[in-house]
Parts: structure tokens; sequence; C-alpha cells
């Protein structure tokens, strides 16, 4: 796990003359190494790798031993401004930032974040300061999509990823359905990168997960653990119809179609890296334009985007929307703004129509998807059936008797 370590002071009852170079900690009753490890950047990574007491000894002497910090355990307590590395007598697992904020000016960054949420860039800029000054506050699913390719979509994950460093993990769809989950544990941002997580239980598990407060971890060769769960996702996919499934009415969901970039800057990165204790600043000093208007900050109505509503167009099931363009059908040609129904009297016209729907499946759509409740008793009422009007195809009036369902043009078109 990553830790930064805290320099030494002068009064410290371990001095520089009764520690070596290499540091240690005991966390419970196990010891720990703290290391820098060189990275691929060639940037070096504060680690803590476990450690046995034997090899102290041998190293060191037995009475090195006394000299080294012990804490009860670990705890997570994610801050950024007013981080602190112990609490009580526990060691903080949540890494601290290496940026130091200053005044500066971020053009590059900014140019980033218009790219990426463009109309809403306020939004945008609420959103990632949020993550900075208040990490355990709920925000929404942040899915960016696009066909095209060189769009900026992994630009900005690794612009997060040099913000907030070690809090922010990479997982593929591979990761996200495994059940060892430990590697999540104490991070703030989860991404994955062309996701498509297109089934039910993963979307069922990925909306729980954006809105819970604890979750129960589990690692190889350990048992289940409840922890608190501050994670926010961050999700982009190049499938602008079904990366995830989302249905109606569902609030959990910021989607960004992000367009494609004019040109393209390879060192645009360094650039980024060397304006964020500038942007760290501004977000600090930032008055938010929004307020908290619900459990994910954001008014659902100010992040509802066509983007999202393409996604849940395209999860309605098939017999879903072939009955919502019959019945637009049948208004547009009898220009009327409502039908009446029996099911009965859909399924004759699918099968005119050599649509494969059965019952229960209509069933389903009128009563689960569109909350429709029939009449109460039987009464008279007026559907249509195909008929042949000037020797063309028509929808013919026809006058029944049954427990009828209503559907409106204007239902139809919230839907």
């Amino acid at each position: 796990m990553l830790k930064t370590i805290e320099p030494m002071k002068e009064n410290d009852t371990h001095t520089t003359a009764e520690l070596p170079e290499d540091r240690f900690e005991r966390i419970g009753t196990t010891y720990y190494k703290l290391v820098r490890q060189p990275n691929a950047a060639g940037q070096l990574v504060e680690r803590s790798i476990p450690w046995t007491i034997e090899a102290i000894r041998q190293d060191y002497g037995k009475d090195f031993l006394a000299n080294i910090p012990k804490y009860d355990g670990f705890c997570c307590v994610p801050a950024h401004i007013d981080y602190q590395p112990v609490i009580g007598n526990f060691k903080n697992k949540y890494s601290p930032l290496t940026h130091l904020p200053e005044e500066g000016v971020w053009p590059h960054i900014e140019a980033l974040v218009r790219h990426i949420f463009g109309d809403q860039y306020e939004l945008g800029l609420d959103y990632l300061q949020i993550l900075y000054t208040m990490p355990l506050q709920k925000l929404p699913i942040l899915l960016l999509v696009s066909e095209e390719r060189n769009t900026g979509k992994s630009t900005f994950l690794n612009f997060l990823k040099l913000v907030f460093e070690a809090n922010l993990t990479f997982n593929t769809n591979e990761n996200f359905r495994s059940q060892f989950n430990d590697d999540w544990n104490g991070k703030l941002i989860i991404v994955v990168d062309e996701v498509l997580l297109n089934k039910r239980e993963d979307s069922e598990r990925l909306k729980n997960l954006s809105t819970t407060y604890n979750y129960k971890m589990e690692a190889k060769g350990r048992d289940r653990e409840e922890v608190s769960f501050f994670a926010k996702f961050v999700l982009c996919s190049n499938n602008e119809y079904l990366p995830v499934v989302i249905d109606p009415g569902e609030t959990r969901y910021w989607v960004r179609k992000i367009p494609q970039l004019a040109s393209d800057d390879t060192c645009f990165l360094e650039k980024i890296r060397d304006e964020i204790p500038a942007f760290l600043h501004a977000m600090s000093n930032r008055q938010l334009s929004t307020t908290e208007e619900s459990r994910m900050w954001f008014d659902p109505k100010l992040i509802d985007t066509e983007a999202l509503q393409k996604i849940i167009r395209a999860n309605r099931n098939r017999v879903e929307v072939e009955l919502a363009e019959l019945l637009t059908d049948i208004m547009d040609s009898r220009k009327i703004d409502a039908v009446d129904f029996c099911l009965n009297d859909i399924l004759n016209l699918f099968d005119y129509q050599r649509v494969k729907a059965d019952r229960s499946a209509l069933r389903k759509v009128v009563q689960d998807c569109w909350k429709l409740r029939p009449a109460q008793n039987s009464l008279c009422y007026t559907t249509y059936q195909m008929g042949v009007f000037l020797n063309e195809p028509a929808y013919v009036e026809s006058k029944k008797v049954g427990r009828f369902y209503t559907v409106t043009r204007q239902m139809l078109e919230n839907l």
C-alpha cells in the first residue's frame, strides 16, 4: 500500500543517529518497511512492504525493535486539505497528495475540462472541486462516451490520476466483476476504461456501489470485511448505445458525449502536470456554482443529457419499443391523442406485423415498465384492428368490452 512518511523533527525520540536510513513501522502485530520504489516513469513512490521481525533483528539488532513506531491498526479517512497521517493510534491508509497548492494559471487544464464538459463546464469544475475539497460526498457516475477516436477521454483519466495519485485506481471490466475487490479499498476514484458492463447484474452492482456508505471487501486468503466506501466511478466507452444498462428515470449517471480533438499535443500531460498546484489552489478558493440538491449533490435535471437518453432508449427491450411504435403509428394515422386496448388487441396487431411477443412479455411492459393498470370493471371501449380502406391496409375502429388500458401521446413522448 502507498504511504507518505512524515519527516522527522529535531525533538523526535528516534533521532537519525538511532535510526538507519531504512525506516519501519508496526501496524497491529505486523512489521512494514517503508521504501521508495521506482516506477516506469522514473519517479519514486513510497510504499509499505511487510517485513519479518527476524529480518529486522538480523539487520539491526534486537534493541532496534523498541524504537519502531507502533500503531493499533489501519484506518482510512480521506482528506486532501487537512490530511492527518495518524488518527488516534491508527495509521491512515489514505494517501496524501504530493502537490502543494499555489497561486497561478492553468490554461491547459482549463482547455481539457472545457473539452470534456462543454456547455456544462461550471458543473464539471464543481465535480472536480467536490472531489478535492469534499472527498466523502457522493457524486454521480461519470460516463464519457464517443465512437470517434482521439477525443481526449483517456487524457482526462490520466489527468485525474496525476491529481489524485495513489487514490485513483484503473480497473478492467473483469476486475469490476471479480469477487476479490480489496484493491478498491480506500480509493477515491475507480476508473474503468473501455467499459462494457451491459449485464443487468453489472448495472445493479455499479448503482449500489455509487450510493452505498459501507461495503464488504474481500481479498484472497482473508475473510470478508465491512469497510466504509466513498469511491466515485469514472467510466469511458467507445459504445454510445450500450456501454452499461441504464433504465428510464435513472438519476445516478452523468453521461457526456466527447467530441474529437481539433489537434493532438504529445506533451499535453507534462504541461498539465506543471499546472496542478495552481489548479488545486483555484479549487480551494472557488465558489461552487451549485448547491447540494440530491444524494449525489447535483439536481438530476442538471446532468440529464442527450447522451444519457440515447443509452436509456437503446436499453429498452424489443417488445416495449415495438409497442410504443405501434401505438404512435395508430395515433398518427387516426389523428388521435390516446388509444384504449386490451392485451389481445395488441397481440393480434403484432401477429399481423409479424412481431414475436407473448402475453407475459407484453403484460410486463404495460404493467411493470409503464406502470399502467386496467380499468376496474369491464367497460365498452374503442380500439383498432388492421383492415382495408381504399384497397390499402389501415387501422379500423372496433368496439369491444373489457378491462382496457389507456396510453396517451404525452405519455409516449415522456417515455
